[in-house]
């Protein structure tokens, strides 16, 4: 999928709208983004039409834009949409995925079982894991993609790439500092992923579709701070 600058750009002014690196009511001009972010004007106008539209964003100027003191509402309901769209690929994907889809996904859940056990191991032990929990979240980013894959609808995933609160290097980061603050972070919600793959198996859109909106919240909320 082809991302382009103002997309690159739309989601880093987002991001940083949503972390409070651009605080609510503080001024900023399309100039001084564009050489911020290394990118030519053009891009920033298109991405602070976007922010504009969400409300994230108020326009003071035919150049200069204030950041809304609405942003924490305005980036809950991105939160919702990103859930939203995360449920429906679940749908289409219990609708589309092939067997081979399915197969790939049990053998992603299978590599991270047993990097999941080196790590509890290890950690038991009290040897360095850093290196382990890494290989475990690519595993996990890769099984994320390829349930998206098997919606077999690049328009949605279009859509939640667009909508998503964090980007994935962000998100990357945000649980490593939270499994360094504690080990069983997110392990609560590793096993739904198997439940997850058995509803594409039985062709069952609503539990599938259940599952992740569960998931994906449960994430969302201990990201922002929200929960575990």
């Amino acid at each position: 999928m082809m991302v382009t600058r103002a997309d690159a750009v739309y989601q880093a002014l987002r991001e940083e709208i949503g972390s409070r690196s651009l605080r609510p009511g503080q001024k900023v001009t399309e100039r001084g983004l564009a050489e911020r972010l290394t990118v030519s004007p053009t891009p920033v106008r298109e991405a602070l039409v976007r922010l504009e539209h969400e409300g994230l964003i108020e326009r003071t100027g035919p150049r200069t834009v204030v950041v809304a003191d609405i942003a924490e509402r305005a980036v809950d309901d991105l939160a919702e949409v990103e859930i939203g769209l995360r449920g429906l690929v679940a749908r289409f994907a219990a609708r589309n995925a092939t067997p081979e889809q399915l197969d790939a996904l049990d053998a992603i859940l299978d590599a991270a079982d047993d990097l999941l056990i080196v790590i509890v191991n290890r950690h038991r032990n009290g040897e360095n894991v850093e290196r382990h929990l890494t290989a475990l979240l690519d595993r996990m980013e890769e099984f994320n993609d390829a349930v998206n894959a098997c919606a077999a609808n690049p328009v949605l995933i279009r859509l939640l790439e667009q909508s998503r609160v964090f980007s994935q290097p962000e998100r990357r980061a945000l649980r490593l500092e939270k499994i360094a603050e504690d080990e069983r972070f997110g392990l609560d919600r590793y096993a739904g992923h198997r439940a997850l793959v058995r509803a594409l198996r039985q062709r069952d859109p609503a539990t599938a579709e259940r599952l992740v909106i569960d998931d994906a919240q449960g994430g969302l909320d201990a990201l922002r701070g929200g929960g575990r």
